[in-house]
């Protein structure tokens, strides 16, 4: 079943420790077939030395496993709540990345304080709030995702789109990303890392850094996103 989707998914997790975004298995990539409402998930707890393509996990939109040896991510609630959110979403990307993990445990946005980020996302990386003690004894990695879901549903009706801002910090735990498929999920984790990185070396070169002037976000962000884009080859 989806054995297309599974190698993609398959792929897309591997490439986590390959790019250093994962320490043994701190992390999990997804991608979802819209056509039948499924999506394939890397099993819990399984290091990634050991995956195999057939070792995906085929999960529906209820959360209920329909294929699969293994039991899927225990973030796979989180996954779920976004896949039924948002159509745009077509692949997931969780990790505890050092640097951008280091953010959410910071419980701050990343400000947007140059080009680099803005050409991938649209101002600031922005943080969700803490969950209550409520929140995580009922239904942690459910209630992960339903954050997540509240913050965005509220900046999107600020007319922000959800992939224009692929990726948020969940407070005290660490970074998820999305995009189209699961590897330009798994791209904007690497961006997201990278930007992380970038902003933490600019505060301590300037405790006092401002954030890029809007115009120049504007600027960098639809030079390679929209109607208007001319970034690249066509």
């Amino acid at each position: 079943m989806l054995e297309k989707l599974k190698q993609e998914v398959y792929e897309a997790n591997m490439e986590l420790p390959k790019r250093g975004l994962v320490t043994y298995t701190w992390g999990n990539a997804s991608g979802i077939d819209r056509e039948s409402n499924l999506f394939a998930i890397k099993p819990s707890g399984v290091e990634y030395g050991a995956l195999k393509p057939e070792d995906m996990v085929i999960v529906g939109l209820d959360g209920k496993v329909v294929e699969g040896k293994y039991r899927p991510s225990s973030d796979t609630p989180t996954h779920v709540e976004l896949y039924r959110s948002f159509k745009q979403i077509g692949g997931i990307v969780h990790t505890h990345s050092m640097w951008a993990a280091s953010w959410a445990q910071a419980a701050r946005p990343i400000p947007c304080y140059g080009t680099t980020q803005a050409d991938y996302f649209y101002g600031e990386i922005p943080c969700a709030r803490p969950l209550t003690e409520k929140e995580i004894r009922d239904a942690y990695e459910k209630n992960t995702g339903a954050v997540i879901v509240d913050y965005l549903k509220k900046h999107i009706s600020d007319g922000i789109d959800v992939l224009a801002v692929p990726g948020i910090l969940c407070a005290f735990h660490g970074p998820f990303t999305w995009g189209k498929d699961a590897g330009g999920a798994v791209y904007n984790a690497v961006v997201l890392e990278e930007i992380a990185r970038m902003a933490a070396s600019t505060e301590l070169i300037n405790k006092c850094a401002k954030p890029a002037p809007q115009y120049m976000v504007d600027k960098h962000y639809n030079r390679k996103h929209g109607p208007e884009a001319y970034y690249g080859q066509k």
